[in-house]
């Protein structure tokens, strides 16, 4: 984006803040909020297009804080009653569990002022306001492998694409794939999968590649495994791999076929003292200009769909979301996954075992 474009945005952003937020309650010096997210690069973004703007135009005080994305510490916090996190940045797998346990506030849209029916995702969770959208894809390189992958059977076609691929070591999106490489319908995948016998069929399909994969466990782990050419292709992170063209000038392709797309969402922990202005914050964090500011500097996907047309048509094409990519993605389901993760893990850790 621009430096016009990105002073522009930020006058836009301030003035939203402004107009949305004028209250009759006064702001004094003292009132902040503590919000929590994931750290790295993304928190940066999320300081300089988020936080700051928010502050300024508020009055409100932001203090941040960084955690792991694990659940366990926001439950911890509410059962103790030493609710320190005003608003927390979660995956939608722990919105649905800790909304399930009455650990975080279910949401008024009313008093958010947005329509829920906007919000990818929103339908799926009562406690979690969408943020944005991230993608597992398969990626290769295009200097090694010049004729790449084009769909998701091509990563269980050994002979087409003899070699080594890359894939998280976890259930999740692997079982996915492989039914999908089996011939089940995207629309049709978590039908599936619900069964005993679903489970059954992608274990087999994971069979066939079994002996072929390297097995990754932290994000930074697939753009390294391509460019050592450990790996012909692999699963990752679109955010990676984006940066990886973009910062580091490697010459990765994405296939978005197939591609898993997990959200997040802004929440609050019960027994926060501060609702009200986590109340704001979260309704500014997802209007449709501060989603897009974020999402063109991170290529993302907006959760928020009005924020859609306000992208930088440079980064469109990289976003999971993007209007050529949505038709062929895999909208994972955390309702299913809060529910079955643990089972479908522990039958994955004793395959890998095997």
């Amino acid at each position: 984006m621009s430096d016009l474009l990105r002073a522009a945005s930020a006058l836009a952003v301030t003035g939203l803040v402004a107009a949305i937020f004028a209250s009759p309650k006064p702001v004094f010096a003292g009132d902040h909020l503590a919000i929590t997210s994931g750290g790295g690069a993304f928190q940066q973004v999320q300081r300089k297009v988020l936080f700051e703007p928010f502050s300024k135009a508020t009055g409100i005080n932001i203090t941040e804080d960084e955690y792991d994305y694990s659940a366990s510490k926001i439950r911890a916090m509410v059962q103790t009653k030493t609710v320190s996190w005003d608003v927390v940045f979660v995956t939608a797998g722990a919105a649905v569990q800790l909304c399930a346990d009455g650990v975080i506030e279910t949401l008024d849209w009313k008093t958010l002022g947005l329509d829920r029916a906007k919000f990818m995702g929103a339908d799926k969770n009562d406690c979690g306001l969408p943020d944005s959208t991230s993608a597992t894809v398969i990626t290769y390189d295009k200097d090694k492998l010049p004729n790449g992958p084009k769909t998701i059977a091509d990563l269980f076609d050994l002979q087409k694409y003899p070699g080594k691929r890359g894939l998280w070591k976890g259930a999740a999106i692997n079982l996915e794939w492989a039914l999908i490489a089996d011939g089940v319908a995207i629309k049709d995948v978590y039908k599936v999968l619900n069964t005993p016998a679903g489970v059954d069929r992608a274990f087999k399909k994971l069979d066939t590649i079994k002996r072929d994969v390297v097995w990754w466990e932290t994000g930074a782990q697939p753009p390294q495994l391509l460019a050592d050419a450990q790996v012909i292709m692999t699963a990752a992170y679109n955010g990676r791999i984006y940066d990886a063209v973009k910062n580091s000038g490697k010459h990765f392709e994405i296939m978005w076929d197939g591609a898993v797309l997990n959200g997040v969402a802004w929440v609050i922990p019960k027994g926060t003292s501060r609702l009200d202005e986590a109340y704001k914050f979260i309704a500014f964090a997802g209007s449709p200009r501060a989603q897009a500011d974020v999402m063109n500097l991170t290529a993302y996907g907006p959760a928020n769909k009005d924020a859609m047309a306000l992208i930088d048509p440079a980064v469109l094409p990289n976003l999971p979301n993007a209007p050529d990519h949505i038709d062929n993605a895999v909208l994972q389901d955390p309702v299913f996954w809060s529910e079955k993760n643990d089972e479908l893990r522990q039958r994955f850790n004793t395959w890998l075992a095997k």
